[in-house]
């Protein structure tokens, strides 16, 4: 069988002398004729395939949200209905602020700490992050475990860097204006004064937060304690009417992972230092900023505003077909990746990725095997890793079970509550029970690839393995120097921090 290139000619510079500048033969003219995108800050091969996805992602679900004959509950049904949730703006208009009504009561019963605890709990559970977070994973010491981890939190800006560097100084300032805005939007009285003391409040939590490079310290993030040692940091924080609103169940937090302790103990000093109309007024703002894309388009435009064209430098919003698109991959996603994955993965692409696999698994095993400065210890355990690496294509074998949420076409903001509440209540119901080997955590159809520490996992998905990356017609070494870099790129990840 002939196999084609694979490689894309019309790319090339051939004024440039390859052995002159490989870089510019190979990719010149593209360079050179390729405009970014306006709803883009950046563009590349990656950003071109997402594209590419994501266009086929909207086929797909607006053929759902067309077809009238599918069964409700099913996830063809949920997609689409959850996608004409999205795309009836004049509903969204026409509603205003009043779904967050629900939501923004929440607020208002925030009279002390304790109330502020129960507040906390119950907004989490609509995915408004606190000032601590919590999420269940493997345990990093016991990966036959899952446990829950808690870390710092409560900021509205990237991390803590912004609140302190210099070079942030008018993003701070834009920062300021913004959360006015928006809760001057939501017809909040004293909206400027009150964004002046929640960047007060948020620059107190963030003195506190640890900085990128400390966070990706294994050792130091890893704080093993039980829920009464993990209530000694912080005895002011109201962590059994937090835990009670959260609707954990009962022992799940019984072990938990404290990634950053000398946050806690400070966020349970903030709880004691700052005034608790200070707090609401915090909490107001988090649940405006969570809910703005889903609001009318004064919100969006504004939410836009700061964190696209501000902070991101992106220059347009993109389009609201690809918004909606990415509120039904973020709320029930894998339902979008079992039509896609029977659309557009051929079982051959993973006939062949397995063995692209383990081939790239060989030449790792052939380069251990030779080194001469890897110990015989060492290289016994790093061979024994790499036997036992578990590699997953395309899409998982069990599909995500959606049908206990009601997605309702004429409630957008009603839709993404109750999804974020089923997402919260599965993962926390992971604790105690067996590691769900068959569990991705990322979806078929977005172009990416992981590894996976503490299962020892490589995992591809569908919407990667297509051209440039990978493409069944073509050349071997066409799809080594494509996909195979991404398998050894994440193969690397199992030898490095």
């Amino acid at each position: 069988m002939v196999m084609k290139s694979g490689i894309n000619l019309e790319a090339f510079d051939r004024s440039a002398r390859p052995q002159d500048d490989l870089f510019r033969f190979v990719n010149g003219t593209w360079l050179d004729t390729t405009e970014i995108p306006g709803d883009r800050a950046r563009f590349g091969t990656f950003d071109i395939l997402r594209e590419e996805s994501t266009s086929r992602v909207r086929d797909l679900i607006e053929a759902a949200a067309a077809d009238d004959d599918s069964a409700p509950g099913t996830p063809k049904r949920q997609v689409g209905d959850l996608y004409a949730s999205f795309t009836d703006t004049d509903r969204v208009e026409e509603l205003g602020l009043t779904p967050l009504q629900a939501v923004l009561s929440e607020v208002a019963t925030v009279v002390d700490v304790d109330t502020l605890g129960a507040a906390l709990g119950r907004l989490e559970r609509d995915g408004v992050d606190g000032p601590l977070r919590h999420f269940v994973s493997p345990d990093e010491r016991s990966p036959e475990d899952y446990v829950v981890y808690l870390e710092q939190g409560g900021l509205g800006l990237p991390d803590e860097s912004f609140y302190r560097e210099e070079k942030y100084a008018d993003i701070r300032t834009a920062y300021v204006t913004h959360v006015g805005r928006l809760l001057g939007l939501a017809g909040i009285p004293e909206a400027e004064g009150k964004a002046t003391r929640i960047m007060a409040l948020e620059t107190l939590l963030a003195s506190s937060h640890w900085d990128n490079v400390t966070n990706r310290d294994a050792v130091k993030t890893y704080n093993a304690h039980t829920l009464d040692e993990a209530k000694e940091l912080a005895p002011r924080f109201p962590w059994d009417t937090w835990l009670s609103a959260l609707q954990a169940p009962q022992g799940s937090f019984d072990k938990v992972v404290v990634r950053q302790p000398s946050f806690v103990s400070a966020l349970g000093s903030a709880l004691e230092s700052v005034d608790i109309d200070d707090w609401r007024a915090w909490l107001t703002w988090h649940v405006l900023s969570e809910f703005a894309t889903l609001l009318p388009q004064s919100f969006v435009d504004e939410d836009f505003d700061f964190y696209g064209r501000t902070l991101s430098g992106q220059p347009e919003n993109k389009e609201r077909w690809k918004r909606g698109v990415a509120v039904v991959e973020s709320c029930i996603g894998e339902a979008v990746g079992q039509l896609y994955a029977q659309r557009w993965f051929p079982p051959a692409a993973k006939e062949r990725m397995q063995e692209l696999v383990g081939n790239l698994v060989a030449a790792f095993r052939t380069s251990f095997s030779s080194l001469e400065w890897m110990g015989p210890e060492t290289r016994e355990q790093a061979l024994a890793k790499l036997e036992a690496f578990t590699p997953k294509i395309g899409y998982p074998d069990v599909w995500r079970d959606y049908s206990s949420i009601e997605i309702d076409p004429a409630d957008l903001v009603g839709n993404v509550r109750r999804s974020t509440a089923f997402e919260v209540d599965r993962n926390l119901a992971k604790i105690g029970g067996p590691i769900d080997r068959a569990e991705w955590f990322m979806l078929p159809q977005h172009v990416n690839a992981y590894y996976m520490p503490s299962m020892n996992e490589i995992v591809f998905p569908a919407a990667i393995l297509q051209p440039p990356f990978f493409d069944l017609e073509a050349d071997d070494a066409v799809n080594y120097g494509g996909i195979g870099a991404v398998i050894g790129h994440e193969l690397g990840h199992g030898f490095d921090d």
